[in-house]
């Protein structure tokens, strides 16, 4: 009886640190030098698919759940076909997958260090070392 509700509980738990990751509100941030003051999502999602060159584009880890949250959102698409699409501009040369970053401070690192850096983290991440152009919905 003990050992299954310790096993109750860490389901409990698993779920609501699930349900929290899900509701985090996240942000698109660039190089504080940057003149973009503002983006859409749209505009945000030709950066990270490779679309567009004028930005610089820096990921989480392909296993993270916001980072799957994140392309939902910017793109309404799902980690596999943002996988196929850099596959596809690797492989005929006319693209460079986004580094990939092991969390939001080494995000914000990347993008404070290049001028035409682009991330996105959650809000609560958000210091002065990077400006927010994008509050995703």
């Amino acid at each position: 009886m003990n050992k299954h509700l310790t096993h109750l509980l860490l389901a409990a738990t698993v779920m609501t640190s699930a349900s929290i990751a899900s509701a985090a509100e996240l942000v698109v941030v660039v190089n504080t030098a940057n003149p973009a003051t503002a983006m859409t999502s749209a505009q945000a999602s030709q950066f990270f698919l490779g679309k567009s060159a004028m930005f610089t584009p820096v990921d989480l880890p392909e296993n993270s759940p916001i980072r799957a949250e994140f392309y939902k959102k910017v793109a309404d698409k799902d980690l596999s076909e943002v996988k196929t699409i850099w596959s596809k501009l690797v492989f005929t040369g006319k693209g460079t997958a986004p580094k990939e970053m092991h969390n939001y401070a080494e995000v914000k690192k990347a993008v404070a260090a290049n001028p035409t850096g682009i991330g996105y983290i959650e809000r609560s991440a958000v210091d002065a070392t990077v400006k927010v152009v994008t509050v995703l919905p």
